[in-house]
């Protein structure tokens, strides 16, 4: 199969579930370490896209997926976005990431199905692969490690490039 398509959740997924808020409501969300750059060494082989149902915390995501990694962000309702990605994407075509109740209905509409190792109990029953890493914590690195393993053959870090690349047989 030839994946065209990356697209993740951002709650759960690249940042952590935690919902924080102050006196003035949502302020913050934290995303993790490492996910960026490992998201960078599939940029030129996938279509990477993200996904939230996260009104309030929007411009909170957008200043991260957008702003900072220049990756495209959606606000996208949970219960629509098989009919999204399908307007958008051939969905054989897609590897989904995610973590919340409903995702697994999406993961077994889509070609590969990823979840972090904190995801909901259904939803990582229903994965095609979970992570060890929980959302927010390294997961989507890991996500992106296994697609080059498993898809690209590809697993080298070529240290100091752009896009580095791990390759298997190769680690430090």
């Amino acid at each position: 199969m030839k994946f065209k398509n990356f697209v993740l959740d951002v709650d759960g997924v690249l940042a952590k579930s935690d919902v924080l808020y102050s006196s003035e409501g949502k302020v913050m969300k934290v995303f993790g370490p490492d996910d960026h750059d490992a998201l960078n060494m599939l940029r030129e082989r996938l279509h990477i896209q993200f996904v939230t149902s996260d009104k309030r915390g929007f411009e909170i995501s957008k200043r991260r997926v957008v702003d900072d990694m220049k990756f495209g962000l959606e606000l996208v309702s949970t219960y629509k976005r098989v009919d999204w990605m399908a307007e958008r994407f051939k969905l054989e075509e897609t590897i989904y990431m995610g973590d919340g109740i409903f995702d697994s209905d999406i993961f077994k509409k889509v070609g590969y199905s990823i979840c972090p190792a904190d995801g909901f109990y259904l939803t990582r029953q229903q994965a095609d692969h979970v992570t060890h890493s929980c959302g927010g914590n390294r997961a989507v690195a890991e996500a992106c490690i296994h697609i080059l393993n498993k898809f690209f053959n590809e697993f080298e870090l070529v240290p100091n490039t752009k896009h580095g690349i791990w390759k298997e047989g190769n680690q430090p």
